[in-house]
This record gives C-alpha cells, structure tokens and sequence, in this order.
C-alpha cells in the first residue's frame, strides 16, 4: 500500500487500456488540464452517481480545456457496458492489477462492518497543465463535481 501523491508531486506517469480499446497515456495530455478518478467499480450505485455527475458536466470541463479520466479495476468489457449503459462521454480505464491505483495511493486497505480488505478508495486528482498534482480529494459522491470545476477554475 502507497502513500498518496500529495500537492505538488509530480503525477506517476500511467498507459492503460480505455473502454474503447485505445491505450491512454497520461503523458499524452501534458499541457493540458487532466482530471484522474479512481472509484472502486462498475454500475455500483456511487460509482454510477459520480460517473454521471462527471458525464453531466463534460462540457463546463471543456470550456476549462480539462481531460476527465476514470480508473478501476475493472475490465474493458465491464467499462464497455457502463459506458454504453450511461452514456459516458469521458474515456473509462482499465487497471486491473491495480498497478496505477497503486502508484497513486488509491488501493488501501478498507473496513466494510468488520470485513478487512484491499480496494479502491473513491479519489480524484486535478492534475495542473505541467503534470503535476494540483489538488486531491478522498471523497464522498455527491457534489463532488463542483469542487473539480472549482479547482480546475482556480489554476493558473
């Protein structure tokens, strides 16, 4: 289990497989504004209200000039039918060894009424046009997508 990347590091550079089939890689978006989520998985009820959340704001992110990215551990067919399923319109990444997650601090050992295991914690980094992390949050679902405006507004 990793630390999280904290304010100011310099994001883990990443190449995962999308919902689409296409490989992203983060590098391939330096210059830009990049919003990176983890959640824990597919068609789940918070997963979905904050994939929708994301979806129903994509176009305020593109007037910001803003990436939006999801991470989990699931498949690509799995992100397939959720992308089709909500009509997702930001690419859904596939890190199924949960390398990447890893490298961000986002798998942790979590407590579901007394059951220890290791998952995703639901987080999101903006991460600023030179690739750096700008802000990060360990979050709740709702009304989270104003807070990732907000940040992404307040970037030089």
């Amino acid at each position: 289990m990793a630390d999280w990347i904290e304010k100011g590091e310099k994001a883990p550079a990443f190449t995962l497989t999308a919902d689409d089939g296409s490989k992203v890689r983060l590098s391939e978006f330096l210059g830009t504004p990049i919003v990176v989520y983890f959640y824990p998985k597919d068609d789940t009820p918070g997963c979905t209200r904050q994939a929708c959340a994301f979806r129903d704001q994509q176009k305020n992110f593109e007037k910001l000039g803003a990436v939006v990215l999801g991470v989990s551990p699931d498949d690509i067919a799995s992100h397939e039918k959720f992308r089709d399923k909500f009509q997702l319109n930001f690419p859904l990444l596939a890190d199924p060894g949960h390398k990447i997650a890893e490298k961000y601090g986002a798998w942790r050992e979590k407590n579901l009424y007394g059951n220890v295991s290791m998952g995703i914690q639901r987080s999101t980094f903006v991460i600023d046009k030179a690739g750096s992390v700008a802000k990060m949050w360990k979050l709740q679902v709702d009304g989270h997508d104003d807070h990732v405006l907000q940040a992404l507004s307040d970037l030089p």
